[in-house]
């Protein structure tokens, strides 16, 4: 299989040589209180607290493990959230290694299973990070296909025991993490993909799994396996948010429906009109996705939100904390005809950068629209 190209590698693993002495100065002048206050804020769930403030309080920097598949377009909440949850992480001393999942995307048919488009795919989302403002220094991308040939002998081992220790059922009961359910029809490889997936952790020697809540089944596999193998340092789990999709009854974004997410490099009047058609009822918050995708994008961007309106309807006013605007909404002081054009506005300014660096690095303009070309495939 053929691998990116060595020089391609070695500037896209963007990996910070030197740590600058301001960043090291700042982190020591942190304490583990404020520190275990900036990752565990990452989190929807967390497994477990004591164990992440022991590991704050021992560890200087705990190496923390995201990964993806290059599977298609990026949405925002891959773009901007990522790159929120990685800032807050490296702020508190962290060390994120974000692995590149190439094979496991041709193990999931992602692409039709060619890996060029894969690795495409996987060099275009990193421009994506870089032109967010995703902080690199303590950041390491690592490509999963690389990795493993180079360090087969400590790799494989690990999958293999972790498959001789587990049932078909518990494996299969993993299955979410690929977008699948255990009624799909699976390939062996998609059997194959959790056992690799859960030895990831161990392979990258990560100490905390920053995943999305959709990854918690295989992480908590890799907690029982440390029990069934007598391994003492539990990775810890900090599962993030799911932002749903912006249409009634999406309970996830979906890279096959264009209309279920905001995509990282839409125009301004794609963000504009997805916008103006998504779900959005009077004064109900619960399912919401508007108001999701201020909780969880805007207002940890920008740390307010500004409403302009016409003076009958209530005049321009700025929101300091989600908890206001939600009062706001509920109580119907805030309609969808005066929020709408409002988070528009809000997410056109984060995507802006994004846009200038598609339009004006020829590289980046190049994998745009190689990507664009290519088929997205379940």
């Amino acid at each position: 299989m053929e691998n990116p190209p060595a020089k391609e590698v070695e500037s896209l693993s963007l990996k910070a040589e030197d740590e600058s002495a301001s960043s090291n100065s700042s982190n020591a002048q942190m304490s583990v209180e404020e520190r275990f206050r900036i990752v565990r804020s990452i989190g929807e769930e967390c497994i477990q607290e004591e164990e992440l403030l022991n590991l704050l309080t021992k560890k200087p920097q705990p190496i923390c493990y995201d990964g993806f598949e290059p599977s298609g377009r990026m949405h925002i909440a891959q773009g901007v959230m990522k790159t929120i949850n990685v800032n807050k992480l490296t702020s508190a001393g962290c060390k994120v290694k974000i692995w590149i999942a190439d094979w496991f995307a041709q193990l999931n048919n992602k692409m039709g299973g060619d890996l060029n488009k894969i690795q495409v795919v996987g060099r275009y989302l990193i421009e994506i990070w870089k032109a967010t403002g995703m902080n690199l220094e303590n950041v390491e991308f690592i490509w999963s296909s690389e990795e493993i040939n180079s360090r087969a002998h400590e790799y494989w081992p690990i999958v293999m025991d972790i498959a001789r220790r587990n049932k078909l059922p518990r494996i299969m009961r993993c299955c979410q993490i690929m977008g699948r359910s255990d009624q799909d029809e699976l390939t062996a490889a998609q059997i194959f993909y959790p056992c690799m997936q859960c030895a990831d952790i161990f392979f990258l020697k990560a100490d905390i799994c920053q995943l999305g809540m959709d990854q918690r089944k295989v992480n908590v596999l890799a907690r029982e396996y440390c029990d069934d193998t007598k391994r003492k340092n539990k990775p810890i789990i900090l599962s993030h948010h799911m932002l749903p999709g912006l249409l009634q009854g999406q309970l996830k974004m979906s890279k096959s429906d264009p209309n279920s997410a905001i995509f990282m490099e839409d125009e301004e009047a794609e963000v504009n009109s997805k916008i103006k058609k998504s779900y959005c009822p009077p004064n109900i918050v619960d399912g919401n996705p508007c108001l999701e995708y201020l909780k969880y994008v805007v207002f940890p961007w920008f740390n307010e939100f500004k409403v302009e309106r016409k003076a009958e309807n209530g005049g321009e006013k700025t929101f300091t904390t989600f908890e206001e605007l939600v009062s706001d909404y509920e109580k119907g002081d805030l309609h969808p005809a005066d929020l709408k054009p409002a988070l528009s506005k809000a997410l056109n300014r984060i995507l802006q950068p994004v846009r200038d660096h598609f339009k004006n690095d020829e590289n980046a303009k190049a994998l745009l629209k190689r990507v664009k070309g290519f088929k997205v495939t379940k």
